[in-house]
């Protein structure tokens, strides 16, 4: 609690730019203001029932609320690393030593999370609850837990078929029914009317901010989109390697799906795959979004001396690369975006061998 005060007066106090969205959109509700805005320079991108989840945010001062979502923050942070940890089936290492070893590989996406005053970790906790709720056998409640996840980041909807292929149909009707729910409760404060304004207003700012030029314009972004954008130029070829890149991508998880009978407790790397890949399917997606790879990163080491040393070496690549692009980014060479994505489907592609090798 001490070492986090400190960072947050030293490090995180005049930082956290994404708060600030979040605090307004708060506000806005509050007020009865439109949420989205199209002059705002950041806006607030979440679908309404996240703006009402913050609602409590423009209640108290601004500044308590700011040193609150970073205190809650960085205690789901510590949530998100344990659970990732703790949820690895055949544990080979202690869970203190793949606790700080991965804390050694993610801290610089870690760190940028925090002091950017993001909700990735929220994320990241909430796909790990969904896990954690199969693993013991509660469908529906991982069903519910991956329906409030795709409110905070609608990209988690990637991991909706694998829940409804590997967990039956129970589950993806609860992530349906929760999300119906989601659409519906903010009429309450909108009306029925004002809700379907808002709801279309949502969807046409999300589709201009999350257009392939403004994707590219993006510093930091981690997409596959972005790093054929950024390196061809918005054309053809571009488009083309982003939909093959992608296509291919997916291919990559299907036939880990399709390979889960070769092992005996498949579900962590099927969920850590996806996890990992989230932010690289995206359209728009910082590099800081890379801490979903924590569950990818705990299950390599843990297997690290029984990978091949041919994927052991690219493993040791994507580990070295993947955080050391993030942190030149954040000096300001966005160049190296891609960079950080190469890295990042180094350590999918030596997360899927896993399977190939019978090791999770």
């Amino acid at each position: 609690m001490l070492l986090g005060a400190a960072f947050y007066a030293v490090l995180a106090r005049d930082a956290m730019p994404d708060f600030e969205v979040y605090h307004t959109a708060a506000s806005r509700l509050l007020a009865g203001e439109p949420l989205y805005q199209p002059a705002d320079a950041a806006p607030f991108t979440f679908m309404p029932i996240v703006a009402l989840a913050l609602a409590p945010l423009g209640i108290v001062d601004h500044d308590v609320a700011k040193f609150f979502w970073f205190t809650i923050s960085a205690g789901l942070l510590t949530a998100f690393v344990r659970w990732a940890v703790r949820s690895l089936p055949e544990r080979r290492r202690p869970e203190s030593t793949l606790q700080w070893l991965t804390v050694a590989v993610l801290l610089p996406f870690y760190l940028r999370e925090l002091t950017m005053g993001q909700t990735d970790v929220l994320l990241g906790v909430l796909l790990m609850g969904t896990l954690l709720a199969v693993q013991i056998e509660l469908p529906r409640v991982a069903g519910v837990m991956l329906g409030i996840a795709i409110f905070i980041k609608p990209y988690a909807l990637l991991l909706l078929p694998w829940l409804a292929f590997a967990h039956g149909a129970r589950a993806a009707i609860a992530a349906g029914m929760v999300l119906g729910v989601g659409l519906v409760l903010p009429a309450a404060v909108f009306g029925w009317t004002g809700n379907v304004e808002t709801l279309v207003a949502w969807f046409r700012l999300v589709i201009e901010s999350e257009s392939p030029v403004t994707a590219a314009a993006f510093a930091g972004n981690v997409s596959m989109g972005s790093l054929w954008i950024g390196l061809l130029g918005l054309n053809r070829a571009a488009v083309f390697l982003t939909v093959l890149s992608t296509t291919i991508v997916l291919g990559l998880v299907a036939t880990v799906w399709v390979h889960r009978r070769t092992v005996l407790e498949p579900d962590y790397l099927e969920c850590a795959l996806v996890m990992l890949l989230v932010p690289l399917l995206s359209a728009r997606a910082g590099d800081y979004t890379l801490l979903l790879a924590t569950p990818a990163v705990v299950c390599l080491v843990d297997r690290w001396r029984e990978i091949s040393p041919r994927w052991r070496a690219v493993a040791g690549a994507g580990f070295v690369t993947m955080p050391v692009a993030v942190v030149l980014t954040a000096a300001g060479l966005a160049a190296l975006s891609p960079v950080a994505t190469l890295a990042a489907l180094l350590l999918a592609g030596s997360t899927a061998n896993l399977r190939w090798q019978g090791l999770a």
